[in-house]
């Protein structure tokens, strides 16, 4: 009798120690991979709580035991992590130990309008609460990570503060051949030459050619500020008006001389510099190459007939 209670103690423990080792390393109620949050300076009790109240464990109690004797000593980090579908609890802890982070980010590329980030980061369905369009020529183009519950307003603001923090640096570095005055004169004309190049091996020559027009005292002509008016940057998606380009307003440079009232866009780390150092030319004027890039020229006789060639290319193609 006593052997048998004995070995039935024995077999009773061992059940015991099979179901408290099972409830650590089995299947979790997880039905989906579900995103989950560690906020900063969280516990493992309060994470234990959390993670019971979002259905990730059966009991925080049980998660906090098991894992003070099975789970090390490696502390949770603050982030957000992706829960495997039927994750164990000791996967679970695993993953928020780990460096598995879900890392968020917005992009705002080079020459994006004001009215597009607006509406880009209204559209970030992670981020809360609301913004204003923000100022023209405001934002730093560049990719940023976001966190989950993030105000839209604190992303912003951090855009903006890469904006002026990398405008007074390249500031501080500028050429001794700028046509402009002001940082802000700085940021204007490079939104013009962010907006009339796509190539990155011409920036500085574009920027050459609009500061011998500034220093010259002679219309910068720029199609893109005869858009901004009427779309706030976003694409025309026609051919510009003849009405258009005479329209007089605070931004058309075909009908004023020098920059327009602000920038037309928010402009690049590189257009910036290249304003602030641009390239050394005496070219006044430039024309489409039908490659994406651009003809330049220092005389309107040498421009009329690379204009020519451009008419020639776009009737080859089928556009009029």
């Amino acid at each position: 009798m006593i052997r048998r209670g004995a070995l039935a103690a024995v077999l009773a423990v061992l059940l015991l120690l099979g179901w408290f080792v099972s409830g650590w390393y089995g299947s979790g109620p997880l039905v989906k991979d579900t995103p989950f949050t560690v906020p900063d300076g969280s516990s493992l009790s309060t994470v234990a709580d959390k993670l019971e109240d979002e259905g990730a464990i059966a009991s925080a109690e049980s998660f906090r035991l098991r894992a003070r004797i099975f789970g090390g000593g490696a502390p949770i980090k603050a982030g957000e992590f992706l829960l495997p579908h039927g994750a164990s609890p000791s996967k679970i802890l695993s993953i928020l130990q780990g460096d598995a982070v879900l890392r968020r980010f917005v992009t705002i590329p080079e020459g994006m309008p004001s009215i597009m980030v607006y509406e880009r980061l209204m559209a970030q369905p992670l981020l809360t609460g609301d913004i204003a369009v923000p100022e023209e020529g405001s934002v730093l183009p560049d990719t940023y990570e976001i966190k989950r519950g993030e105000s839209r307003q604190d992303v912003l603001l951090r855009m903006q503060a890469a904006m002026r923090r990398t405008l007074a640096e390249l500031w501080a570095g500028r050429g001794s051949n700028i046509a402009v005055k002001t940082p802000e004169e700085a940021l204007t004309l490079a939104s013009i030459v962010e907006k009339e190049t796509g190539k990155p091996s011409e920036r500085r020559v574009v920027a050459g050619l609009y500061s011998n027009r500034l220093r010259q005292g002679i219309m910068l002509q720029a199609d893109p500020t005869i858009i901004y008016p009427i779309t706030k940057g976003k694409p025309l998606g026609r051919r510009i008006r003849q009405s258009e380009i005479q329209a007089v307003n605070d931004y058309n440079t075909y009908s004023m001389v020098g920059l327009p009232r602000g920038p037309i866009t928010n402009p690049g780390k590189e257009s910036i510099a290249a304003v602030l150092n641009p390239a050394e030319t005496r070219a006044l004027y430039m024309v489409a190459d039908g490659t994406g890039g651009h003809l330049f020229a220092e005389t309107l006789p040498e421009h009329n007939a690379n204009v020519e060639r451009w008419y020639a290319i776009r009737k080859a193609r089928g556009d009029f």
